[in-house]
């Protein structure tokens, strides 16, 4: 008698519902970057993303890439800085969707300098972004978490919250303090709201064109010379988000291999 061996299963063959229920993701910075490269990502899963920028032209051509694609995406112009801004932000998607299931909190600046430069307004501008703009997303979302008994907050930090570079210390200081929010967060929180710490190492992206410091601007060209793409990071979030309820991805090292 002979058998028919059977089919074997390969990665097309699974459909988003196969891997994890679909989600409602609210990611800020989503214009560009690591932010569009986890919208496209999760939407092409099968989330529901909400996508928050403040380049709202941009935003809407992701929306349509994702929606052409089969996808669905919400845009709002998200000025991060601005606390009632990023409540509005997460209350409209409660409103439209009935829940918020993942923040991810990605909206960054990197204008670095040497601390001699004295560039006193992009040190503040850092503040605001990486550390105001985290904090506001997470009071933003945090009662929409507790009133429905679960949730994930997902931080996009950097290889710079590990160690610090020439031309870098207030960016890596702001990228310290977002590790440290989030991981004081994960340990004050009901274990029904995971929390992720993503910290990339060279990324391409935009961030390096908001260096208006000539030094620092000529040494980020050498230290970028290897980098990954912004999809890695995509990947790392879209694994973290689609663990089950009992499983937290605590904390994300990624950078390229020659990154030392």
């Amino acid at each position: 008698m002979t058998t028919t061996p059977a089919a074997a299963i390969t990665p097309s063959d699974i459909t988003p519902s196969d891997i994890t229920p679909s989600k409602t993701v609210l990611i800020t910075g989503a214009s560009s970057g690591i932010g569009r490269a986890t919208a496209l990502r999760l939407a092409r899963e099968g989330h529901q993303v909400v996508l928050g920028a403040r380049r709202e032209d941009r935003l809407a051509e992701i929306a349509r890439e994702i929606e052409t694609a089969g996808g669905k995406a919400d845009v709002h112009r998200l000025d991060v800085t601005d606390r009632e801004d990023v409540i509005a932000f997460a209350d409209a998607a409660v409103e439209r969707h009935g829940r918020i299931d993942v923040v991810v909190n990605n909206a960054g600046v990197m204008p670095l300098s040497r601390l001699d430069a004295l560039l006193t307004d992009e040190w503040d501008r850092m503040i605001d972004v990486n550390v105001r703009g985290l904090l506001h997303g997470i009071a933003a979302a945090l009662p929409h978490f507790q009133e429905q008994g679960g949730g994930h907050f997902v931080t996009v930090a950097s290889i710079g919250a590990h160690q610090v570079v020439p031309t870098a210390a207030v960016y890596c200081a702001t990228k310290y303090a977002a590790w440290a929010v989030t991981e004081g967060l994960r340990l004050e929180l009901d274990p029904s709201i995971r929390v992720t710490t993503v910290s990339p190492g060279v990324v391409e992206s935009e961030l390096a064109d908001s260096i208006s410091d000539p030094l620092a601007r000529d040494a980020m060209r050498t230290y970028r010379a290897d980098s990954i793409p912004p999809d890695a990071i995509a990947d790392a979030i879209s694994y973290a988000i689609a663990q089950p309820p009992g499983v937290d991805v605590n904390e994300l090292v990624i950078r390229p291999t020659r990154q030392r």
